[in-house]
Protein backbone atom coordinates (compact mmCIF):
# COMPACT_ATOMS: atom_id res chain seq x y z
CA UNK A 1 0.00 0.00 0.00
CA UNK A 2 2.62 2.20 0.96
CA UNK A 3 4.41 1.53 -2.30
CA UNK A 4 1.40 2.05 -4.48
CA UNK A 5 0.61 5.86 -2.58
CA UNK A 6 4.16 6.39 -3.79
CA UNK A 7 3.54 5.85 -7.41
CA UNK A 8 0.50 7.83 -7.26
CA UNK A 9 2.27 10.79 -5.58
CA UNK A 10 4.96 10.54 -8.34
CA UNK A 11 2.45 10.49 -11.29
CA UNK A 12 0.38 13.65 -9.41
CA UNK A 13 3.84 15.53 -9.25
CA UNK A 14 4.53 14.34 -12.90
CA UNK A 15 1.00 15.53 -14.08
CA UNK A 16 1.04 19.22 -12.35
CA UNK A 17 4.52 19.47 -13.70
CA UNK A 18 3.11 19.12 -17.27
CA UNK A 19 0.59 21.33 -16.74
CA UNK A 20 1.65 23.74 -15.16
CA UNK A 21 1.42 26.77 -17.57
CA UNK A 22 -2.16 25.97 -17.64
CA UNK A 23 -2.52 26.66 -14.10
CA UNK A 24 -1.92 29.95 -13.09
CA UNK A 25 -2.50 29.01 -9.36
CA UNK A 26 1.22 26.98 -9.37
CA UNK A 27 4.58 29.35 -9.72
CA UNK A 28 7.00 28.83 -12.48
CA UNK A 29 10.67 29.07 -11.20
CA UNK A 30 13.51 29.66 -13.82
CA UNK A 31 16.72 30.14 -13.05
CA UNK A 32 17.57 33.36 -12.55
CA UNK A 33 21.71 33.31 -13.27
CA UNK A 34 21.18 32.73 -17.06
CA UNK A 35 18.02 35.08 -17.85
CA UNK A 36 17.96 35.84 -21.96
CA UNK A 37 19.04 39.49 -22.37
CA UNK A 38 17.73 41.86 -24.86
CA UNK A 39 19.68 45.26 -25.50
CA UNK A 40 17.87 47.45 -27.87
CA UNK A 41 19.39 50.96 -28.69
CA UNK A 42 16.83 53.36 -29.90
CA UNK A 43 19.15 55.52 -32.58
CA UNK A 44 18.95 59.36 -31.71
CA UNK A 45 16.12 59.41 -29.70
CA UNK A 46 16.77 61.87 -26.43
CA UNK A 47 14.53 61.94 -23.40
CA UNK A 48 12.48 65.02 -24.87
CA UNK A 49 10.91 61.90 -27.22
CA UNK A 50 10.43 59.83 -24.29
CA UNK A 51 7.17 58.70 -22.84
CA UNK A 52 7.90 58.88 -18.80
CA UNK A 53 10.32 61.58 -18.93
CA UNK A 54 9.84 65.76 -18.29
CA UNK A 55 11.54 66.57 -20.98
CA UNK A 56 9.57 67.80 -24.43
CA UNK A 57 5.98 69.25 -24.74
CA UNK A 58 4.63 66.50 -27.13
CA UNK A 59 5.53 63.01 -26.84
CA UNK A 60 4.26 59.72 -29.09
CA UNK A 61 3.48 57.06 -28.24
CA UNK A 62 5.18 54.09 -26.86
CA UNK A 63 2.87 51.22 -25.18
CA UNK A 64 5.60 48.94 -24.68
CA UNK A 65 8.21 50.92 -23.31
CA UNK A 66 5.70 52.15 -20.80
CA UNK A 67 4.89 49.19 -20.25
CA UNK A 68 8.35 48.33 -19.62
CA UNK A 69 8.85 51.32 -17.17
CA UNK A 70 5.95 50.46 -15.12
CA UNK A 71 7.21 46.98 -14.21
CA UNK A 72 10.67 47.94 -14.33
CA UNK A 73 13.48 51.24 -13.68
CA UNK A 74 13.59 54.17 -15.45
CA UNK A 75 16.48 56.05 -15.34
CA UNK A 76 17.57 59.61 -15.16
CA UNK A 77 20.94 60.39 -15.09
CA UNK A 78 22.49 58.17 -18.05
CA UNK A 79 25.04 59.88 -20.09
CA UNK A 80 26.22 58.26 -23.43
CA UNK A 81 28.49 60.23 -26.70
CA UNK A 82 26.73 62.85 -28.36
CA UNK A 83 26.77 60.83 -31.87
CA UNK A 84 26.26 56.82 -32.03
CA UNK A 85 29.47 55.51 -33.22
CA UNK A 86 31.51 56.52 -30.17
CA UNK A 87 28.21 55.54 -27.97
CA UNK A 88 28.38 51.86 -29.44
CA UNK A 89 31.77 51.48 -28.61
CA UNK A 90 31.59 52.19 -25.48
CA UNK A 91 28.99 49.51 -24.78
CA UNK A 92 31.19 47.14 -27.36
CA UNK A 93 34.27 47.33 -25.22
CA UNK A 94 33.81 49.18 -22.15
CA UNK A 95 36.14 51.52 -23.15
CA UNK A 96 35.98 55.25 -23.68
CA UNK A 97 37.01 56.74 -26.64
CA UNK A 98 40.13 58.32 -25.20
CA UNK A 99 41.01 54.77 -25.18
CA UNK A 100 39.14 52.80 -28.54
CA UNK A 101 40.01 56.24 -30.53
CA UNK A 102 36.45 55.89 -31.99
CA UNK A 103 35.43 59.56 -30.58
CA UNK A 104 33.64 60.71 -34.24
CA UNK A 105 30.97 59.26 -36.54
CA UNK A 106 33.36 57.32 -38.93
CA UNK A 107 36.36 56.38 -37.30
CA UNK A 108 36.47 52.44 -37.35
CA UNK A 109 37.32 49.91 -34.06
CA UNK A 110 39.76 47.77 -34.16
CA UNK A 111 39.13 44.15 -34.32
CA UNK A 112 41.69 43.65 -31.37
CA UNK A 113 38.97 45.03 -28.73
CA UNK A 114 37.50 42.53 -26.47
CA UNK A 115 34.01 42.55 -27.40
CA UNK A 116 30.71 42.53 -25.29
CA UNK A 117 29.75 39.47 -26.74
CA UNK A 118 32.96 37.52 -26.59
CA UNK A 119 33.34 38.74 -22.66
CA UNK A 120 29.63 37.30 -21.83
CA UNK A 121 30.46 34.04 -23.76
CA UNK A 122 33.94 33.90 -22.03
CA UNK A 123 32.24 34.74 -18.41
CA UNK A 124 29.40 32.25 -18.96
CA UNK A 125 31.92 29.63 -19.92
CA UNK A 126 29.69 29.34 -23.37
CA UNK A 127 26.31 29.42 -22.00
CA UNK A 128 25.28 32.24 -23.87
CA UNK A 129 24.71 32.40 -27.88
CA UNK A 130 25.02 36.18 -29.13
CA UNK A 131 24.05 38.15 -32.01
CA UNK A 132 23.64 41.86 -33.09
CA UNK A 133 20.56 42.50 -35.09
CA UNK A 134 20.89 46.31 -36.83
CA UNK A 135 22.51 49.30 -37.17
CA UNK A 136 26.24 48.19 -36.48
CA UNK A 137 28.33 51.63 -37.32
CA UNK A 138 31.89 50.72 -36.13
CA UNK A 139 33.64 49.83 -39.44
CA UNK A 140 32.84 49.16 -43.04
CA UNK A 141 33.91 45.70 -43.62
CA UNK A 142 31.44 43.25 -43.99
CA UNK A 143 33.02 40.43 -42.11
CA UNK A 144 33.90 42.98 -39.38
CA UNK A 145 31.12 42.23 -36.68
CA UNK A 146 31.53 38.29 -36.66
CA UNK A 147 35.21 38.60 -35.85
CA UNK A 148 34.58 40.38 -33.53
CA UNK A 149 32.89 37.36 -31.77
CA UNK A 150 29.34 38.13 -32.61
CA UNK A 151 27.74 34.75 -32.90
CA UNK A 152 25.28 35.99 -36.05
CA UNK A 153 24.84 39.40 -37.37
CA UNK A 154 21.95 40.96 -39.68
CA UNK A 155 21.70 44.79 -40.64
CA UNK A 156 23.20 47.68 -41.72
CA UNK A 157 26.76 48.75 -41.39
CA UNK A 158 26.59 52.21 -41.78
CA UNK A 159 25.33 54.88 -40.11
CA UNK A 160 21.89 55.09 -41.46
CA UNK A 161 19.93 54.18 -44.82
CA UNK A 162 18.89 56.87 -47.67
CA UNK A 163 15.14 54.90 -47.42
CA UNK A 164 14.11 52.93 -45.14
CA UNK A 165 12.44 50.67 -47.65
CA UNK A 166 15.24 50.24 -49.82
CA UNK A 167 18.30 49.44 -48.40
CA UNK A 168 21.38 46.92 -48.38
CA UNK A 169 20.98 44.27 -45.71
CA UNK A 170 24.42 42.10 -44.63
CA UNK A 171 23.68 38.80 -43.02
CA UNK A 172 27.13 37.37 -41.53
CA UNK A 173 29.50 38.82 -44.06
CA UNK A 174 26.71 38.56 -47.25
CA UNK A 175 25.57 41.46 -48.66
CA UNK A 176 21.22 41.81 -50.35
CA UNK A 177 18.73 43.93 -51.11
CA UNK A 178 15.95 44.74 -49.14
CA UNK A 179 12.52 46.38 -49.53
CA UNK A 180 11.22 45.55 -45.92
CA UNK A 181 10.98 48.52 -43.92
CA UNK A 182 14.02 48.64 -41.75
CA UNK A 183 12.48 48.24 -37.97
CA UNK A 184 10.12 45.71 -39.69
CA UNK A 185 13.10 43.28 -41.22
CA UNK A 186 15.45 43.90 -38.13
CA UNK A 187 12.14 42.88 -35.59
CA UNK A 188 11.39 39.83 -37.85
CA UNK A 189 15.22 38.85 -38.22
CA UNK A 190 14.91 38.66 -34.09
CA UNK A 191 12.14 37.14 -33.87
CA UNK A 192 13.34 34.34 -36.08
CA UNK A 193 16.81 34.12 -34.51
CA UNK A 194 15.20 33.99 -30.89
CA UNK A 195 12.77 31.52 -31.82
CA UNK A 196 16.01 29.11 -32.78
CA UNK A 197 18.01 29.00 -29.71
CA UNK A 198 18.20 26.46 -27.65
CA UNK A 199 20.45 28.07 -25.11
CA UNK A 200 20.31 31.35 -23.40
CA UNK A 201 20.70 34.36 -25.77
CA UNK A 202 22.46 38.03 -25.65
CA UNK A 203 20.74 39.76 -28.54
CA UNK A 204 21.90 43.54 -28.99
CA UNK A 205 19.14 44.73 -31.27
CA UNK A 206 20.14 47.96 -32.89
CA UNK A 207 17.64 49.69 -34.37
CA UNK A 208 18.50 52.90 -36.78
CA UNK A 209 14.98 54.43 -36.00
CA UNK A 210 14.17 57.46 -35.56
CA UNK A 211 17.36 58.42 -37.30
CA UNK A 212 16.91 60.49 -40.38
CA UNK A 213 15.56 60.57 -43.40
CA UNK A 214 12.83 61.75 -41.59
CA UNK A 215 9.41 59.81 -43.38
CA UNK A 216 6.24 58.72 -42.59
CA UNK A 217 6.00 55.02 -41.05
CA UNK A 218 4.14 52.33 -42.64
CA UNK A 219 0.74 53.59 -41.31
CA UNK A 220 -0.26 50.17 -39.74
CA UNK A 221 2.17 51.02 -37.57
CA UNK A 222 1.55 54.49 -36.12
CA UNK A 223 -0.80 57.18 -34.08
CA UNK A 224 0.51 60.22 -35.99
CA UNK A 225 -2.54 60.39 -38.29
CA UNK A 226 -2.87 60.72 -42.47
CA UNK A 227 -0.04 62.86 -42.84
CA UNK A 228 1.64 63.83 -46.80
CA UNK A 229 4.30 62.34 -47.15
CA UNK A 230 6.58 64.72 -49.83
CA UNK A 231 9.96 66.18 -48.74
CA UNK A 232 8.50 69.18 -48.52
CA UNK A 233 6.07 68.73 -45.99
CA UNK A 234 8.27 66.94 -44.13
CA UNK A 235 10.94 69.48 -44.19
CA UNK A 236 8.30 71.70 -43.10
CA UNK A 237 6.72 69.71 -39.89
CA UNK A 238 9.54 66.70 -39.37
CA UNK A 239 8.21 66.32 -35.20
CA UNK A 240 5.44 64.26 -36.33
CA UNK A 241 7.26 62.10 -38.80
CA UNK A 242 10.03 61.10 -36.22
CA UNK A 243 7.15 60.23 -34.11
CA UNK A 244 6.27 58.11 -36.17
CA UNK A 245 9.43 55.87 -36.86
CA UNK A 246 9.42 55.92 -32.80
CA UNK A 247 6.06 54.30 -32.74
CA UNK A 248 6.62 51.91 -35.15
CA UNK A 249 9.76 50.87 -33.12
CA UNK A 250 7.91 50.87 -30.30
CA UNK A 251 5.30 48.31 -32.20
CA UNK A 252 7.80 46.23 -33.72
CA UNK A 253 9.82 45.99 -30.36
CA UNK A 254 6.55 44.59 -28.69
CA UNK A 255 6.24 41.83 -31.29
CA UNK A 256 9.99 41.11 -30.54
CA UNK A 257 9.23 40.51 -26.62
CA UNK A 258 5.94 38.88 -27.46
CA UNK A 259 7.72 36.59 -29.59
CA UNK A 260 10.22 35.84 -26.39
CA UNK A 261 8.73 32.48 -25.26
CA UNK A 262 7.36 32.88 -21.68
CA UNK A 263 7.54 36.69 -21.82
CA UNK A 264 10.07 38.26 -19.39
CA UNK A 265 9.92 35.82 -16.92
CA UNK A 266 13.28 34.69 -17.96
CA UNK A 267 14.42 37.74 -20.09
CA UNK A 268 15.70 41.10 -19.34
CA UNK A 269 15.20 44.02 -21.52
CA UNK A 270 17.63 47.24 -21.35
CA UNK A 271 16.05 50.30 -23.99
CA UNK A 272 18.41 52.73 -24.47
CA UNK A 273 18.62 56.28 -26.45
CA UNK A 274 22.37 56.12 -28.49
CA UNK A 275 22.79 59.75 -27.54
CA UNK A 276 19.99 63.20 -27.65
CA UNK A 277 17.02 63.98 -30.09
CA UNK A 278 18.39 65.51 -33.59
CA UNK A 279 18.15 69.68 -33.30
CA UNK A 280 15.31 69.50 -36.57
CA UNK A 281 13.16 68.16 -33.76
CA UNK A 282 14.82 68.68 -30.32
CA UNK A 283 12.06 70.03 -27.66
CA UNK A 284 12.42 72.57 -24.89
CA UNK A 285 14.11 72.89 -22.25
CA UNK A 286 16.56 71.88 -24.53
CA UNK A 287 18.05 74.29 -27.28
CA UNK A 288 18.80 73.98 -30.77
CA UNK A 289 22.55 74.09 -30.39
CA UNK A 290 22.48 71.78 -27.78
CA UNK A 291 20.88 68.59 -29.27
CA UNK A 292 22.69 65.32 -30.90
CA UNK A 293 26.17 66.35 -31.11
CA UNK A 294 26.36 68.56 -28.28
CA UNK A 295 27.59 67.64 -24.86
CA UNK A 296 25.36 69.31 -23.21
CA UNK A 297 22.72 67.43 -21.89
CA UNK A 298 20.88 67.14 -24.27
CA UNK A 299 23.50 65.83 -26.68
CA UNK A 300 24.49 63.00 -23.75
CA UNK A 301 21.75 62.61 -21.05
CA UNK A 302 19.70 59.69 -23.27
CA UNK A 303 16.87 57.70 -21.92
CA UNK A 304 17.27 53.99 -20.15
CA UNK A 305 14.19 52.08 -19.08
CA UNK A 306 15.35 47.94 -17.60
CA UNK A 307 12.51 45.09 -16.55
CA UNK A 308 12.32 41.77 -16.72
CA UNK A 309 14.43 38.79 -15.52
CA UNK A 310 15.78 39.87 -11.85
CA UNK A 311 14.48 43.88 -11.88
CA UNK A 312 12.47 43.47 -8.36
CA UNK A 313 12.77 47.17 -8.32
CA UNK A 314 9.13 47.93 -10.06
CA UNK A 315 8.06 51.34 -11.17
CA UNK A 316 11.12 53.29 -9.99
CA UNK A 317 13.18 56.25 -10.79
CA UNK A 318 16.57 55.59 -10.31
CA UNK A 319 18.65 58.50 -10.13
CA UNK A 320 22.31 57.64 -9.94
CA UNK A 321 24.74 57.99 -12.53
CA UNK A 322 25.59 56.21 -15.04
CA UNK A 323 27.68 56.36 -18.51
CA UNK A 324 27.38 53.95 -21.07
CA UNK A 325 31.04 51.81 -20.70
CA UNK A 326 28.94 50.73 -17.83
CA UNK A 327 26.77 48.42 -20.07
CA UNK A 328 29.95 46.24 -20.67
CA UNK A 329 30.26 45.09 -17.22
CA UNK A 330 26.47 45.04 -16.29
CA UNK A 331 25.31 43.00 -19.51
CA UNK A 332 27.82 40.13 -18.73
CA UNK A 333 26.66 40.34 -14.77
CA UNK A 334 23.07 40.00 -15.96
CA UNK A 335 24.76 36.35 -17.53
CA UNK A 336 26.46 35.52 -14.91
CA UNK A 337 30.23 37.17 -14.67
CA UNK A 338 31.80 38.12 -10.93
CA UNK A 339 33.58 40.89 -12.48
CA UNK A 340 31.90 44.38 -11.95
CA UNK A 341 34.92 46.65 -12.90
CA UNK A 342 36.78 46.17 -15.95
CA UNK A 343 38.04 49.36 -18.01
CA UNK A 344 36.09 52.38 -17.66
CA UNK A 345 32.86 49.97 -17.07
CA UNK A 346 31.38 50.06 -13.48
CA UNK A 347 28.41 47.51 -13.01
CA UNK A 348 25.11 48.67 -11.75
CA UNK A 349 23.88 45.00 -11.89
CA UNK A 350 23.28 45.59 -8.36
CA UNK A 351 21.03 48.66 -8.61
CA UNK A 352 18.49 46.19 -10.59
CA UNK A 353 17.08 44.89 -6.77
CA UNK A 354 18.79 47.00 -4.32
CA UNK A 355 18.33 50.70 -4.22
CA UNK A 356 21.25 50.99 -1.73
CA UNK A 357 23.81 49.74 -4.03
CA UNK A 358 27.07 51.87 -4.81
CA UNK A 359 27.17 53.91 -7.27
CA UNK A 360 29.69 55.82 -9.39
CA UNK A 361 30.26 59.83 -8.59
CA UNK A 362 31.66 60.86 -12.06
CA UNK A 363 30.46 59.89 -15.47
CA UNK A 364 32.32 61.25 -18.41
CA UNK A 365 31.52 61.77 -21.53
CA UNK A 366 33.54 63.06 -24.66
CA UNK A 367 33.15 64.71 -27.93
CA UNK A 368 35.41 65.10 -31.32
CA UNK A 369 34.92 66.96 -34.06
CA UNK A 370 37.97 67.13 -36.85
CA UNK A 371 40.12 65.74 -34.49
CA UNK A 372 39.70 68.63 -31.96
CA UNK A 373 38.39 66.97 -28.47
CA UNK A 374 35.99 68.30 -26.01
CA UNK A 375 35.20 66.94 -22.73
CA UNK A 376 32.91 67.25 -19.70
CA UNK A 377 32.62 65.56 -16.39
CA UNK A 378 30.06 65.53 -13.47
CA UNK A 379 29.06 64.65 -9.94
CA UNK A 380 26.26 64.79 -8.40
CA UNK A 381 25.63 67.94 -8.51
CA UNK A 382 28.29 69.73 -10.74
CA UNK A 383 29.06 69.26 -14.38
CA UNK A 384 31.91 70.86 -16.07
CA UNK A 385 32.55 71.33 -19.68
CA UNK A 386 36.33 71.53 -21.18
CA UNK A 387 36.28 72.98 -24.68
CA UNK A 388 39.01 72.57 -27.49
CA UNK A 389 40.17 75.95 -26.88
CA UNK A 390 40.21 75.71 -23.23
CA UNK A 391 37.02 77.55 -22.36
CA UNK A 392 35.25 76.42 -19.22
CA UNK A 393 31.54 75.77 -18.36
CA UNK A 394 30.49 74.64 -15.40
CA UNK A 395 26.85 73.82 -14.12
CA UNK A 396 24.96 73.28 -10.86
CA UNK A 397 22.85 70.38 -12.69
CA UNK A 398 20.67 70.30 -9.20
CA UNK A 399 19.39 74.23 -9.69
CA UNK A 400 20.09 74.40 -13.34
CA UNK A 401 19.34 71.03 -15.02
CA UNK A 402 19.50 72.49 -18.61
CA UNK A 403 22.97 74.47 -17.89
CA UNK A 404 21.62 78.11 -18.49
CA UNK A 405 24.15 79.67 -16.07
CA UNK A 406 27.75 79.43 -16.32
CA UNK A 407 28.61 79.79 -12.31
CA UNK A 408 32.49 80.53 -13.65
CA UNK A 409 31.75 83.82 -14.94
CA UNK A 410 31.39 84.73 -11.15
CA UNK A 411 34.37 82.93 -9.96
CA UNK A 412 35.23 82.17 -6.36
CA UNK A 413 37.46 79.93 -4.66
CA UNK A 414 35.21 77.63 -3.49
CA UNK A 415 33.95 77.30 -7.01
CA UNK A 416 38.24 76.55 -8.07
CA UNK A 417 38.26 74.20 -5.48
CA UNK A 418 34.75 72.40 -7.43
CA UNK A 419 36.66 72.79 -10.86
CA UNK A 420 40.21 71.06 -9.35
CA UNK A 421 37.97 68.15 -8.30
CA UNK A 422 36.66 67.66 -11.74
CA UNK A 423 39.61 67.96 -13.36
CA UNK A 424 41.52 65.51 -10.65
CA UNK A 425 39.01 63.03 -11.87
CA UNK A 426 39.64 63.49 -16.14
CA UNK A 427 43.18 63.01 -14.81
CA UNK A 428 42.51 59.95 -13.18
CA UNK A 429 39.86 58.33 -15.84
CA UNK A 430 42.52 59.34 -18.55
CA UNK A 431 45.77 58.06 -16.61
Amino acid sequence: MVKYSSILLLISIIVLSCDKEKRPDIEIINDPTQPNILFVIADDMGKDATPNYSEGQQKPQMPTLEKLASNGMTFDNVWTYPVCSPTRASVLTGKLGYYTEVLEVGQDISLSEESLHDFVKNQSKGAYDTALIGKWHLSKNISDPNSMGIDYFSGILGGGVSSYTNWKEVNNGVRTNSTTYTTTSFSNTAIDWISSREKPWFLWLAYNAPHTPFHLAPANLHNQGSLPSDDTSIAANPLPYYFSAIEALDQELGRVISAIPDGLENTIVIFLGDNGTPSQVIQSPYRFRRAKGSIHQGGINVPMVIAGAGVSRKGIRETALIQSTDLFTTIAQMAGSEIIEKHNSKSFYSLLSDANALQRTYAFAEKSQNGAVSYAIRNDQYKLIVEPDGTELLYNLNNDAYENINLLNNPSQALENIKKMLLEEVARVRN
